[in-house]
């Protein structure tokens, strides 16, 4: 009998291969890390998972509204206010289904619209531990960034993973900030209707 869970696994492997090698990048940066990231994939649908020690893709989105500011998160393990997101999990169909889904868990926003097509490729160093209960180790998230609109008159909550959780305008953001939260504003506003 097939293992259903390997099954999904190679399922969101395939998206991320597909959405990564079709996607225009929005800055050198960015394509850069999308560069890099296809690299890690030919590792296989292991490269989608914490126990994959080189690093492993994760999903996150820059929540923004109609007034054209951005919802952040207070990371409470990095004490850096950053986008919500994190890693993927073998149910998740899509790169786009995983930040969806950590998007609406991490800000307690129901019916936000995500842009099914990425904004931004970072890679970065963290401490991650494996899934399989091994101890936390130096590891890589290649983490596929995404958009989303939140609906109006929506009320976000404070999930376990921060601190705090916070609309801010572009141009006053919070202190300290994660790395490549600043870069990701320009392609996240350039995706809105214009008001």
């Amino acid at each position: 009998m097939p293992d259903p869970t390997k099954d999904d696994a190679l399922t969101l492997f395939d998206n991320a291969v597909e959405t990564l090698g079709r996607w225009d990048a929005t800055s050198e940066a960015a394509d850069l890390a999308r560069k890099r990231t296809l690299e890690l994939l030919t590792a296989g649908p292991v490269a989608m998972t914490r126990e994959h020690r080189p690093g492993h893709v994760t999903a996150s989105v820059l929540i923004v509204d109609e007034q054209r500011r951005v919802l952040l998160c207070l990371h409470g393990r990095l004490g850096m206010w950053m986008q919500v997101g994190g890693h993927c999990e073998a149910t998740d169909g899509t790169l786009a289904q995983a930040a969806l889904r950590e998007a609406t868990e991490e800000s307690g926003i129901a019916g936000l619209r995500l842009d099914p097509d990425p904004i931004d490729v970072d890679i970065h160093p963290v401490t991650c531990a494996p899934a399989t209960g091994e101890p936390a180790g130096p590891t890589h998230h290649h983490d596929v960034r995404f958009v989303a609109v939140c609906p109006p008159g929506a009320v976000e909550q404070i999930s376990d993973e921060s601190a705090d959780l916070a609309w801010f305008m572009a141009d006053e953001l919070p202190s300290p900030l994660a790395d490549g939260v600043v870069q990701q504003l320009a392609p996240a506003f350039a995706r809105l209707p214009e008001s």
